[in-house]
């Protein structure tokens, strides 16, 4: 089932059919096929096979998408937990039928006519992908699902009672913003006292992951899952000593000057100490916040996308017409934002929990980064190449933050400059602590016997090294390590975290770039946009006319700029 209808009717998400796939059937059609495409005569004959697997495979990829949505929008409507139980169960079994498909395309005596038509990244990402499955690890990939989902459900359930009222970890991030330090001190420790009393199920959670992980890779031929992740991610083009060299020099260069934003942070607010609850609360007169209700920050979307480009204004008529976000915090919704692709019905779809900060607004136009390029790339052809790796996918999404920024005024009148500063600084402020759930993932999964204890101190090192000026005052879980806890990349995407630092580094390029000659930026980003996964991380970079941020000498300058451009604003003035 492949809708071919976006152009002609616009479709509500709403509408969307939702069937869940026959495995029996699924699997007999990919046999005949799989078949019919090793008899074939001509590349030709080979093609049209094709067509009817990619057909197959774009109908199971969207009845997934459909319903990892609706879960997520709701984690307590049981029969789409029934559903996502399925997909859990079946994924690894759909992951089989790739492996196949992409093990006869390498195999296939036409190939040299297939990279003609497609490209090499195809057969980069065939190769990665045969290496990442083989039929004896399915049930440990089922309970690997099973776990991530576990966590999830665990994070979405938390009903946290604070000053008489009863909330959800998203609900709680405005009391944790107050301008009474009182009162944000006390939610963070209602939230982390969440954290605390579950922290023996986070930690089996984790510790069996990591088990599994390994075990997964030792039998896929690995010493250790490092490796195997890297598969995992279609990261062809570096590798982990890479990281190694670009993680030194955002303690060289990053560290450093996040350290300064933060003591020019205690002085506007006038404290003796900064202590871990008073780091997202930047100014005494409080934080800037989008100045209406999350439809009418949507309506300025509209209009910002309208201006923006006659591609994002298509793009975001869509969203709006076909009901493609679902932006609201709700009980029971996950938690977290994203962007997805629904193949069959050629639409991104975003999901987001607004909770009235600027965060709603970094969400929405993070997020419309991403579904503004996969709109842009989804009539390429492949599954394959609709999405490009982590690392460049982010870079859409972190640049469109900065591309946004001439319509700030609509979100936050008056507060646009204060915004500006703080979104600026916050950029800054993640990338030591990106970096720094990057080696703590390496450091656990080469050591994946440690004790919760150990992973524990592992963490509180990587604080020491890249956040040396965090003080969790007297909050003992926090001391001791627990803070890795609430990040949930590290449960359900293990490495999918480093790549927003580099997306990071880039798009601070295009964030200087703008500012001097935006048609030329705006014109480089599209392409990028346009080009999907069709080349790896490192040749999108260059296609996009970026600098690597592996080149020597980038990262030292990207924080130049910034720190320049910050260091020129008087800040005692917000």
């Amino acid at each position: 089932m492949i809708i071919e209808s976006v152009e002609t009717e616009v479709l509500k998400f709403e509408e969307f059919d939702y069937k869940r796939p026959d495995m029996a059937q699924l699997s007999a059609d990919f046999e005949r096929l799989f078949a019919a495409f090793n008899q074939a005569d001509s590349f030709e004959e080979q093609l049209v096979v094709f067509e009817e697997i990619n057909t197959l495979r774009t109908t199971f990829s969207t009845m997934y998408n459909i319903c990892h949505i609706r879960h997520t929008i709701d984690t307590r409507d049981t029969f789409y937990d029934t559903e996502n139980t399925f997909f859990n169960q079946e994924m690894p079994t759909f992951q089989s039928f790739n492996t196949t498909l992409h093990n006869i395309l390498l195999n296939s005596r036409f190939r040299e006519s297939f990279e003609q038509l497609w490209g090499e990244q195809f057969f980069r990402i065939a190769e990665l992908n045969r290496r990442t499955f083989a039929p004896e690890i399915l049930t440990d990939l089922q309970e690997e699902n099973r776990l991530t989902s576990e966590y999830v459900r665990t994070k979405a359930g938390a009903q946290i009672e604070f000053q008489g009222e009863t909330y959800n970890l998203s609900a709680l991030l405005p009391l944790e913003l107050s301008e009474d330090r009182a009162v944000r001190q006390a939610a963070s420790e209602a939230k982390w006292s969440f954290f605390a009393e579950h922290a023996g199920q986070i930690e089996g959670f984790y510790d069996q992951l990591v088990q599994i992980r390994h075990n997964i890779a030792q039998k896929l031929g690995y010493s250790h899952f490092t490796d195997l992740a890297y598969d995992r991610l279609s990261r062809s083009d570096y590798n982990a000593a890479d990281l190694v060299g670009f993680r030194e020099e955002i303690v060289k260069y990053i560290v450093p000057l996040a350290s300064r934003l933060y003591e020019r942070q205690q002085k506007r607010l006038g404290l003796d100490q900064l202590y871990y609850y008073d780091e997202e609360f930047r100014f005494a007169s409080g934080n800037p916040k989008p100045q209406g209700e999350p439809f009418w920050i949507v309506e300025q979307a509209k209009q910002m996308y309208s201006e923006m480009s006659t591609e994002t204004d298509e793009f975001f008529t869509l969203m709006q017409e076909a009901h493609l976000m679902d932006l609201e915090n709700k009980a029971g919704k996950a938690t977290g934002g994203y962007c997805t692709f629904i193949e069959g019905y050629r639409t991104p779809y975003i999901f987001s929990n607004f909770n009235g900060t600027s965060a709603d607004v970094d969400v929405l136009t993070h997020e419309c980064g991403h579904a503004f390029q996969v709109f842009s790339s989804r009539n390429i052809g492949l599954s394959e190449y609709k999405w490009p790796t982590f690392e460049a996918c982010e870079i859409h999404s972190m640049s469109m933050e900065f591309f946004a920024w001439p319509w700030m005024h609509l979100f936050f009148g008056p507060a646009s400059d204060k915004y500006k500063f703080m979104h600026l600084s916050n950029s800054i402020y993640f990338l030591p602590y990106g970096a720094a759930i990057d080696e703590f993932q390496h450091r656990i999964y080469a050591n994946p016997e440690m004790s919760p204890e150990e992973r524990n101190q592992v963490w509180s090192e990587m604080e020491q090294k890249y956040l040396p000026h965090r003080n969790y005052g007297d909050n003992t879980f926090l001391k001791h390590g627990g803070f890795w806890h609430k990040q949930g990349h590290v449960f359900t995407s293990p490495f999918y975290y480093i790549d927003y630092v580099l997306a990071q580094i880039c798009a601070f390029q295009y964030w200087k770039w703008d500012q001097q000659n935006h048609v030329a930026a705006w014109e480089s980003y599209v392409r990028l946009c346009k080009a999907g996964g069709s080349k790896p991380f490192l040749e999108l970079v260059d296609l996009a006319g970026l600098k690597s941020p592996f080149q020597k000498g980038c990262v030292q300058a990207v924080a130049e700029d910034i720190a320049n451009w910050l260091e020129n604003i008087d800040d005692s003035r917000f």
